[in-house]
């Protein structure tokens, strides 16, 4: 079992002996050390397995050398057999470990309960062919994993390049042909010239009737987080517009977020095809009649960065983009009948794109599940690794008792 060193003698100097405090110095395999010690209490081994005991328990892993055991960890060191059974063994029965520990503040596992622990011992060969066959297994799941976790990071990479084809004119060069158009007929326009712009303000929160009974979406910052809103944290009434700053707006439009910490990241740009209203933080554009909404949407979505980067103000307390700038930038404008074939395009391809993101994080979330059963069957003896004609492990029990 662990004991920690002195507050004193712990250093960052890595001259001294690395110390395992607890779940926070536990790598996927190896320690990860962040921390040292001058006066180390009690050590490792090479290829002991380290536990966690205290706060969070299991976490099985390998040292790799001398390091110091802190009092949230304990070290066991086979007699006999494959250091990886034992750690399988573990990440198993983890929730034994929590079942039988104590305490009342956080878990704490003594050193009688892991010695009391049930122990499934099978002969040595079996041993081997167990492992072999987990990590078999676990190699084909961990690969899955890879390819499924590949997709869901390339998610983004793949949308932006969707986007990047749909306003160049590339995803509707077959449609252009079909229908006799060519890119001459497209176009560059300021944001300005591509609708009615207007703002917002907030409706006072001393006054409950203006926001009583309330049906108005009320769009601020903090609502900006899909392509459609449909519903708002708050919502006001036409009493509360009337009475401030706020402005009533009828016409679908496309929202920029002006005014947020959030500019610090991305720059929000969403869709509201019902009537609201927006706080002073925002800016709604109404599109012009020769302007499909969504059309300017993803327009603007494709151009997020550049927008930001070209826009943002420097030197202010807190992230803003400025105004002129943002109606001084030109969008590529599609003639209208095109602008409905370049929608729907985007919509599917992102509709497929959101599909195979969505399998792929049902594969990342079912491979732990899986790990967990094959463990459970390997200590079950249902990998088909047993050997009837092999000798008993009753054998191997009496030489190591």
């Amino acid at each position: 079992m662990g004991q920690s060193p002195a507050g004193t003698a712990i250093t960052e100097d890595d001259s001294y002996t690395p110390l395992i405090g607890g779940a926070a110095d536990m790598g996927i395999l190896y320690p990860k050390i962040t921390r040292y010690t001058k006066i180390p209490t009690k050590i490792s081994g090479d290829n002991d397995l380290i536990l966690c005991v205290r706060a969070t328990l299991g976490r099985p892993i390998f040292s790799n050398g001398e390091y110091c055991l802190g009092r949230g960890v304990a070290a066991l060191r086979p007699y006999q057999g494959k250091k990886e059974f034992y750690r399988y063994f573990f990440l198993n029965f983890e929730q034994y470990l929590y079942d039988n520990a104590t305490g009342t503040t956080f878990a704490q596992v003594s050193k009688d309960t892991l010695q009391d622990m049930p122990f499934p011992l099978p002969p040595l060969p079996e041993q081997k062919r167990i492992v072999d066959r987990i990590e078999s297994i676990f190699a084909r799941l961990d690969e899955a994993g890879e390819k499924a976790q590949a997709v869901v990071d390339g998610f983004k990479l793949r949308k932006s390049a969707i986007l990047h084809r749909a306003f160049t004119g590339e995803l509707t060069k077959r449609w252009r042909l079909e229908h006799g158009i060519t890119l001459k007929k497209w176009s560059k326009r300021k944001l300005k010239d591509c609708g009615d712009w207007c703002g917002g303000g907030t409706p006072s929160m001393a006054h409950p009737e203006y926001w009583d009974g309330g049906s108005l979406l009320w769009v601020t910052s903090k609502d900006m987080k899909f392509d459609v809103i449909e519903d708002t944290l708050m919502c006001t009434n036409m009493v509360g517009v009337d009475n401030s700053s706020a402005n009533y707006i009828e016409k679908p439009s496309v929202l920029f977020v002006m005014r947020s910490g959030i500019l610090r990241r991305t720059l929000p740009i969403a869709m509201v095809k019902v009537p609201f209203t927006v706080n002073q933080d925002l800016k709604a554009i109404s599109p012009a009649v020769d302007l499909n909404l969504e059309y300017l949407f993803w327009a603007c979505r494709s151009s997020e960065k550049i927008i930001r980067n070209t826009c943002m103000k420097n030197g202010t307390t807190v992230e803003s983009i400025n105004a002129r700038a943002l109606m001084e930038f030109e969008i590529p404008i599609a003639p209208q009948e095109e602008q409905i074939e370049i929608v729907n395009c985007i919509v599917s391809m992102l509709e497929k794109e959101q599909q195979a993101k969505r399998a792929a994080e049902t594969v990342l979330g079912q491979i732990d599940i899986m790990k967990k059963a094959i463990l459970a069957r390997a200590f079950q003896g249902g990998l088909g690794t047993n050997d009837p004609a092999e000798e008993s492990a009753a054998k191997l029990l009496r030489a190591i008792l």
